[in-house]
């Protein structure tokens, strides 16, 4: 578990966070979500202890990550956004060092190093050195050392950052299977590892927390219903009726489109800005109107789109 309550940053008049709040559950996967500058490092580097608060307190299992550091770092693995790595030395090698450092008893090494090599599908990389490898496994090498010694809450700090698609893919799955045995905080600022990775998202702008809630439900409160997407033949000035006719719509854009016969066919997007389903009315009054309908498809909210509206109301960045 992971508590943050009244955390903040400050370097002289500049706010790097402010009044930060938000709780992770045990075995949850919490995305720490906002665009570049918004705080999201400075967070992560309290948590971890690289960095002190300057007012708020944050807690790893019950332990205050300033009062008790040593024994909350104990309890943490941590990938920060470039990952520590030494490239001389093996992936296996390296763990066996990191695992050291980390207090694992020596009769235990080898196995929590076997574990994590396995875990992050490393196991047939672990006498190459690890500058010879790809970007792609050098972050599993980084991941490899966040949790080589079984701590119960891990950070990952833009774990998928320059990643090519297929290592992505990759690294989300690893960070899935991590949850069964972690509670994780995901830092990122690319919103499809949220809807793809993360149980809950908590969205950081201008250094404070501006929202907190599951991917679903913030489609829900701040995407709206969505709308529709329409491609229609017939008397095109009669659209303008539309929106007395059903209020709860509104017409964002009327574009020709080519149509290999027939009537000249229309592009229709209408923004349902109501809390209710409308397209069976919208189509039975296209009908009503002398249309004909020739494709109707909903058009959902995306979690960029709700997370774009979200940013944008707020104030200047305070700094990073």
């Amino acid at each position: 578990m992971i508590e943050v309550e009244h955390l903040s940053k400050r370097y002289g008049a500049v706010s790097a966070i402010e009044d930060v709040d938000f709780r992770v559950e045990t075995g949850e996967i919490l995305g720490f979500l906002g665009p570049n500058g918004a705080g999201k490092t400075t967070t992560m580097r309290i948590l971890a202890g690289y960095i002190p608060a300057t007012a708020g307190t944050a807690r790893l299992e019950g332990i205050d990550v300033h009062e008790q550091s040593l024994a909350a770092r104990q309890r943490l693995g941590y990938l920060p956004e470039n990952p520590p790595l030494y490239p001389d030395m093996t992936a296996e090698s390296f763990l066996a060092f990191v695992a050291n450092l980390k207090g694992v008893p020596a009769g235990e090494r080898r196995q929590r190093v076997d574990s994590a090599l396995e875990r992050c599908q490393l196991t047939d990389k672990r006498r190459t050195l690890i500058r010879k490898l790809s970007k792609g496994y050098k972050q599993r090498v980084g991941i490899a050392q966040a949790i080589v010694h079984d701590p119960p809450v891990i950070i990952l700090d833009e774990p998928t950052v320059g990643l090519d698609p297929k290592q992505i893919i990759e690294v989300r799955r690893l960070i899935k299977s991590l949850a069964q045995r972690h509670t994780i905080i995901l830092s990122t600022h690319i919103l499809p590892e949220v809807s793809m990775t993360c149980d809950r998202v908590v969205i950081i702008n201008q250094g404070r927390v501006v929202a907190t809630n599951t991917p679903e439900n913030l489609l829900s409160e701040l995407g709206g219903q969505g709308g529709y997407a329409l491609e229609v033949s017939g008397d095109i000035e009669k659209l303008g009726a539309l929106t007395s006719a059903l209020p709860g719509l509104g017409l964002t854009q009327i574009k020709p489109v080519s149509s290999p016969q027939g009537p000249r066919r229309y592009g229709v997007t209408a923004q349902n800005l109501s809390q209710q389903e409308l397209g069976a009315d919208l189509a039975q009054w296209l009908t009503s109107q002398g249309f004909e309908l020739w494709e109707m498809r909903r058009v959902r909210p995306t979690l960029e789109e709700a997370f774009l509206n979200l940013i944008t109301t707020e104030e200047p960045a305070l700094g990073d």
